[in-house]
């Protein structure tokens, strides 16, 4: 019987010919990230258990990045800023991207090709499986675990079943990769993945882009997931070209791996887009069901959802339009890459003459550590992962998940309006 993708990584970051689902094994890590929330608390941990003066196993393996508190919007954000960056310059950390050099953590690993096929990437952020898109067993940890990868550069992980979802068939014009993901998560439940491997595949997987594909991985987690993985192609070839030097040999599972289940999913099947009520993203709803409730904020962004193409979308629906007057819209790229590139498209011209409030790379409205946090009874549509009770505000308010382009439409409208009309 042969392995997959997943247990072929594991297997040889683990130095061994074969594992099995279940095994605890202790890895080579070959890229760790943290940020600003966690940063600090992993710098304590890690002195903590090397004493003040420890040195880190590798400067070149451990990528620090602001983008939850930026810029810092409170005394204790900008001592743990002072911190993070004493402790930059203390190790000498070659991969550091402070205010206005990167973006939002996820989006400037994949970006600035720091993510290769087949390597093991850590990250003190649940969304870290975003970058299993590139072919990578990648995976979030706490702060303690953190701290021993700084320290020898390795971790331990149980070996996961793989859960193989697998989606053919065209989708529908209006319905995007997150549409998607929320099918999938709608059909798996926030606990069918738990401890599990989320690996995609099929043609409708593979005809998305990187980006699009990685709304995919990004949210694998919001089933239980240990991480999301797809196998990689030739689209992953083509997307570091120019992105890294790094040399890197793709691993690929095998035929005959065993699978714990397949779910199958035919893409037109999906035939609106669809929304994930409150509280949960796996409360998904057809956007007809939904269709006339009011909202106060709309946000586009996030690590899922703040890419360039996300907002070409929402240029095209919001050209020549305003946001209802009842309606605050909060635009925010995923990175400086993205908002570069949008001002040299003209997107930004779109965005502030509809009304749009639009900020630099920053986690945002997300979750409630910065901007756009929601008032009492405040209903938000959000382009990002989790529509948690009291995730981004009061924990009255209400949080619905969306594609870029039902956001956009409903800021139109003031109200969750279904996108093909304005496409």
């Amino acid at each position: 019987m042969g392995m997959t993708i997943v247990e072929r990584i594991l297997a040889t970051k683990a130095r061994r010919d074969k594992v099995v689902p279940g095994e605890i094994v202790t890895v080579d890590v070959d890229l760790s990230m943290t940020h600003d929330a966690l940063g600090a608390h992993t710098i304590a941990k890690f002195k903590e258990l090397t004493g003040e003066h420890g040195k880190v196993w590798s400067k070149d393996k451990i990528v620090v990045i602001l983008d939850h508190y930026v810029p810092s919007n409170t005394i204790d954000t900008a001592k743990k800023v002072q911190n993070i960056e004493s402790f930059v310059e203390e190790q000498k950390l070659t991969n550091y991207h402070g205010i206005g050099k990167g973006g939002i953590c996820h989006k400037v690993l994949l970006e600035k090709g720091y993510v290769t096929p087949g390597k093991i990437i850590a990250g003190t952020d649940s969304h870290t499986t975003t970058h299993g898109v590139m072919g990578a067993f990648a995976i979030g940890v706490g702060v303690d675990d953190m701290a021993v990868i700084w320290k020898t550069g390795r971790t331990w992980e149980r070996v996961p079943e793989t859960l193989l979802v697998e989606v053919n068939g065209k989708l529908e014009e209006g319905v995007y990769s997150k549409d998607l993901m929320l099918k999938i998560l709608n059909t798996l439940g926030v606990d069918g993945a738990i401890q599990k491997s989320l690996q995609f595949t099929g043609d409708t997987v593979y005809s998305l882009s990187i980006d699009s594909r990685s709304v995919l991985t990004n949210m694998a987690i919001e089933a239980g997931a240990t991480n999301g993985i797809i196998d990689p192609d030739e689209k992953v070839v083509q997307y570091l070209e120019g992105r890294t030097k790094k040399e890197y040999s793709i691993i690929h599972g095998d035929e005959d791996a065993n699978y714990e289940g397949i779910v199958k999913i035919k893409a037109f099947d999906i035939h609106e887009p669809l929304v994930a009520a409150p509280w949960s993203p796996a409360n998904v709803k057809k956007v007809s069901e939904l269709k006339g409730t009011k909202i106060n904020q709309a946000f586009v962004g996030s690590c899922t959802n703040g890419r360039f193409e996300d907002l070409q979308t929402v240029a095209q629906i919001l050209k020549g339009h305003k946001v209802a007057p009842s309606c605050r819209l909060i635009i925010i790229p995923a990175s400086q890459e993205v908002f570069k590139e949008a001002a040299e498209n003209g997107l930004l011209k779109i965005f502030v003459e509809s009304e749009a409030f639009v900020s630099g790379p920053t986690c945002g409205p997300c979750m409630e550590t910065h901007m756009g946090i929601l008032g009492p009874e405040d209903v938000m549509i959000s382009s990002a992962n989790r529509n948690f009770r009291g995730r981004a505000g009061d924990p009255t308010a209400k949080i619905f998940l969306a594609s870029p382009a039902t956001v956009a439409a409903s800021a139109i409208t003031g109200q969750i309006t279904d996108p093909r009309k304005y496409l």
